[in-house]
């Protein structure tokens, strides 16, 4: 037999119980309370009213077997219409409260709990539940005074000291929660969730020590509890202390292998260990348990890429766009995955699928920027920058990297006038100072260049490549050589072995015609600084002063071998010309 069909019964057996006692005959021959139809052997039927109490059971009755079979919107209706019927019952608003509850209507599971605490104001069971639905609904305040109006009533009543003392938690009056959990553990000092929310307040509170010792307690009482070593893990994981964080999580999958979380954790924990194998082992075992393989599909591509595997990692982000072709999310790691293989072309292509509204689309551009430049394409790499401008036009992030393309042109006037802009936003940031600066520099505009650098030492006295530009600029016009050795010497005092600040010492030497230290400082120079060519024209300038003209056309040569500037290497071909070496074979005479 059916459940509807026992349902049916049960109401008809409650209808029938309900009537006006035996059946009795009209003198007629007619069942009492029934009329005849003259034209035929059927009776009228007039219905029986039926109480209302009565009425309210077999709604009760409809609701319990509905719920049963986990059909809750019928089980809602029946308890709605039982309530309906019998408004005075707290069993059954009560009821009603507790599926609304499930149901996640608290403003009207609230108005059923009020009855039921009018009703009977000592029913605590309706108060802890009223409690929870106001807590729930942000009334903390009025929750906390339903939970004190339980304990008033039964101060020995154990959940009402642990939601109360949660709450209290929650809002962080940590005095309150520790005390009325304290007290709980006093009623009951096997309480596991006693000790276990203890252990959440002392987190919490930072308190790391008396967490861990709490949920150390909570675990002697209940060894396998999964909550309490999730939690003692993750307190673990706050201390750094991942080890051991590591192990809980383990002991937890081995009593439950299919929890998706704890392998999340895991991964999550490896990856930031550089451990890289482990974490895979975690998200392949997720791909069976996950209702979303895609996202984890995504996280194994990551991993594989943090280890170079490229060819893995677009496999795995490939079969992804496969269930989820407009996963822009997917585009842009792909194409970052094709850009470190350095197939330009899919790169392109899996770049420009960002929208423009996509949250990766100012990342999009950054590496299409960053492809084109690697396949020395300036101007297509400026254009992505510009386009990336347009959604965030006052990151510096983005215009430091604009101004550093423009330099890579020669177009000296837009890096400055991107640069003043991060200047702008960020003036007391020395270093954006000195990019400026070596740009107003570059730009052909030396005061501009000077008022950079001095800007830049006053916010950070000691920003030694500051320092450095300020005394070589100083040097090289030939003006303020004694502060401008000062200043280099203060720049070498911060990094001694830095092969430029000492061709700076070497240059101010030779602008003040004291070719011999000249020589000294430069031969000093290419040691540290290698193949650099105007630190290499330097020491042949120094050369030729000092009469060592074999030595001064031989760096000469070295130098323009290395030079890449147009201008500089005319000057180098001048200056070989004129010490009678305009070729290497001339060199090699002399």
């Amino acid at each position: 037999m059916s459940r509807s069909v026992r349902v049916g019964l049960m109401i008809a057996g409650l209808a029938l119980a309900a009537g006006c006692g035996p059946v009795r005959r009209a003198a007629s021959g007619s069942p009492a309370g029934l009329a005849w139809n003259p034209k035929g052997d059927r009776p009228l039927v007039r219905q029986t009213q039926i109480d209302p109490k009565t009425a309210a059971m077999g709604d009760f009755v409809v609701g319990e077997v509905a719920l049963n079979d986990g059909n809750y919107d019928v089980g809602l209706k029946a308890f709605r219409a039982a309530v309906a019927h019998d408004p005075e019952s707290p069993l059954l608003r009560q009821r009603l409260a507790m599926l609304l509850v499930r149901k996640g209507m608290l403003p009207e599971a609230l108005e059923h709990c009020e009855e039921v605490v009018r009703i009977e104001p000592g029913n605590t069971e309706a108060r802890l539940l009223y409690a929870g639905i106001l807590s729930a609904l942000n009334r903390q305040d009025e929750a906390v005074a339903q939970y004190r109006h339980v304990i008033e009533v039964e101060p020995k009543n154990q959940e009402a000291y642990l939601y109360l003392g949660a709450l209290y938690g929650k809002e962080r009056k940590y005095e309150q929660a520790l005390a009325t959990l304290t007290k709980l553990i006093e009623i009951n000092p096997r309480s596991v969730l006693g000790y276990y929310y203890l252990g959440r307040v002392y987190t919490s509170a930072g308190q790391l020590d008396r967490a861990e010792h709490y949920f150390r307690e909570a675990l002697a009482r209940n060894p396998q509890s999964e909550l309490i070593l999730m939690d003692l893990a993750t307190l673990y994981e706050i201390r750094k202390d991942y080890p051991r964080a590591i192990e809980l999580y383990q002991q937890v999958l081995a009593q439950n292998p299919g929890s998706a979380l704890v392998r999340k954790r895991l991964g999550g924990l490896y990856i930031g260990q550089k451990k890289l194998d482990e974490a895979l082992l975690q998200y392949h075992a997720l791909e069976k348990i996950e209702n979303d393989p895609e996202e984890t599909r995504i996280k194994i591509a990551l991993i594989y890429f943090e280890k170079g595997e490229y060819d893995r990692a677009a496999t795995e982000l490939n079969l992804v766009l496969a269930a989820e072709p407009e996963n822009q999310r997917v585009h842009y790691y792909l194409g970052s995955v094709y850009a470190q293989t350095q197939e330009w072309g899919k790169a392109v292509e899996q770049l420009e699928r960002i929208d423009s509204d996509s949250e990766y689309y100012v990342d999009a551009r950054i590496q299409l920027a960053a492809v084109y430049q690697r396949q020395n394409k300036t101007p297509a790499a400026i254009k992505e920058i510009q386009q990336a401008l347009q959604v965030k036009a006052k990151n510096v992030e983005l215009l430091a990297y604009l101004a550093a393309l423009h330099r890579e042109e020669e177009q000296y006037p837009q890096a400055v006038a991107a640069l003043e802009q991060v200047v702008n936003l960020e003036p007391d940031n020395d270093q954006y100072l000195f990019s400026l600066g070596a740009a107003y520099d570059e730009a052909k505009n030396k005061p501009k260049a000077i008022e950079m650098m001095q800007r830049a030492i006053a916010i950070n006295p000691q920003n030694a490549p500051a320092l450095n530009y300020l005394g070589y600029t100083y040097a090289e016009l030939g003006e303020r050589l004694d502060e401008a050795e000062k200043l280099i010497r203060r720049a070498l005092a911060i990094e001694p072995d830095d092969g430029f600040y000492i061709d700076s010492l070497g240059w101010v030497y030779y602008m003040r015609g004291d070719y011999p230290r000249a020589v000294e400082q430069l031969e000093r120079a290419i040691e540290h600084a290698g193949d650099d060519p105007t630190v290499t024209e330097h020491l042949g300038d120094a050369y030729e002063k000092t009469g060592k003209t074999r030595d001064a056309i031989r760096v000469y040569q070295e130098a323009l071998g290395k030079a890449k500037e147009h201008e500089q290497i005319d000057r180098l071909k001048g200056k070989l010309r004129a010490l009678g070496a305009g070729n290497r074979a001339g060199a090699t005479e002399l």
